[in-house]
């Protein structure tokens, strides 16, 4: 199979064609017959709760399987399916439930963001569920993911923080920091314990002051990688663009954080127990109008990044490449020999023609 377009390669964009023999990436040639379409390695979602009507949240195999299905549509390849602040209970049936999409290569693995997150900095999480890190609770739900438990959003501020966060290193878990009222210096601890990831950078954050720098700053200046969600809704596109260029497009990964919504009407919804209102693409808790997710996908995240400024070759970075690499991916993320040949097709507009996974048409 040849697939013609402006390939968008590491660092660069080359008029030419993709080869694939079966599920792998066969060559990547440059030619001079490519025509308009621009095409993109399969987006990695590092971060997302469900789309078109489905939801990631309860711990249903089927509404997990949609919620795939309905991102892998819009050029989502790889995914972590994301819980939110939860019982126990919820998290170990959902632990167990998703083990199968894991082993089918339908989902890369579990984020749990949360139940370890700042009461004050909570957002849309429900503070019924809140509480404080337990080494026991990770213990177990690591040992029954049996690797399917791939990062955990913890506040590193919280008692018991650090060792949490450690524990997750070193089980080859990421250890994502958000939720976080954390100052400058508890971000920092964070981040030296282990904190590799930002959960979506900004949000759900003590915002930065130039006497207090904040998780913000301090996530910003580590080795560790950025969540921004492009909605153009939690980050301006000039704060979306500022912090890219600051983290470049080896530490900033675009999500989604993408709700049951996404793709379906406005209207009432729910996250985890809590009522969500929709309206204008925008979801909100309905008892304080906090912002509850996004509507939002990666073809989209992708559109609007470039929309603010970031170079293409760079947003595809940040929405593949990047992610891919955080997850410990090395078969995907980038169009390269040898590597599975997962791509989308895009028109001039970046909107999406058609999704490639394995080197099977979607």
């Amino acid at each position: 199979m040849k697939i013609t377009g402006r390939i968008v390669r590491p660092g660069a964009v080359i008029p030419g064609h993709v080869e694939i023999d079966g599920p792998t990436i066969i060559d990547v040639v440059a030619d001079n017959a490519a025509g308009d379409d621009i095409v993109v390695p399969g987006f990695v979602d590092l971060h997302c709760h469900g789309g078109g009507g489905h939801t990631f949240t309860t711990g249903d195999l089927a509404q997990a399987r949609g919620a795939a299905g309905f991102h892998l549509r819009h050029g989502t390849t790889t995914m972590l399916a994301s819980l939110v602040s939860s019982p126990f209970e919820l998290m170990r049936d959902a632990t167990a439930a998703y083990l199968p999409l894991v082993r089918e290569g339908v989902l890369a693995g579990l984020h749990y963001e949360g139940p370890y997150l700042s009461g004050a900095r909570c957002g849309a999480q429900n503070p019924e569920f809140l509480r404080d890190p337990s080494m026991a609770e990770l213990t177990e739900l690591i040992e029954l993911g049996e690797g399917s438990v791939r990062m955990v959003t913890i506040a590193p501020e919280l008692p018991g923080a650090t060792k949490a966060i450690a524990l997750l290193r070193e089980h080859g878990v990421l250890a994502a920091i958000g939720h976080t009222d954390a100052t400058y210096e508890q971000a920092k601890a964070g981040i030296a314990a282990g904190g590799t990831v930002g959960t979506h950078l900004f949000n759900g954050m003590r915002p930065p002051h130039h006497r207090e720098p904040g998780p913000v700053v301090g996530l910003l200046d580590s080795v560790a990688v950025c969540e921004l969600i492009a909605d153009n809704i939690h980050l301006h596109p000039g704060m979306l663009a500022f912090a890219a260029r600051a983290a470049g497009p080896d530490r900033a990964a675009l999500i989604t954080d993408a709700m049951d919504a996404a793709g379906m009407p406005d209207g009432d919804y729910e996250l985890g127990g809590q009522q969500v209102v929709v309206a204008d693409r925008v979801a909100r808790l309905a008892r304080n109008g906090s912002i509850a997710g996004s509507t939002l996908t990666m073809d989209l995240a992708l559109r609007n990044a470039v929309e603010a400024g970031i170079p293409l070759q760079d947003a595809v970075a940040m929405a593949s490449t990047t992610p891919a690499r955080v997850l410990g991916l090395d078969d995907v993320g980038a169009l390269e020999a040898g590597l599975r040949a997962d791509l989308v097709v895009l028109d001039a507009g970046l909107r999406v023609k058609g999704v490639l996974r394995a080197g099977v048409w979607v």
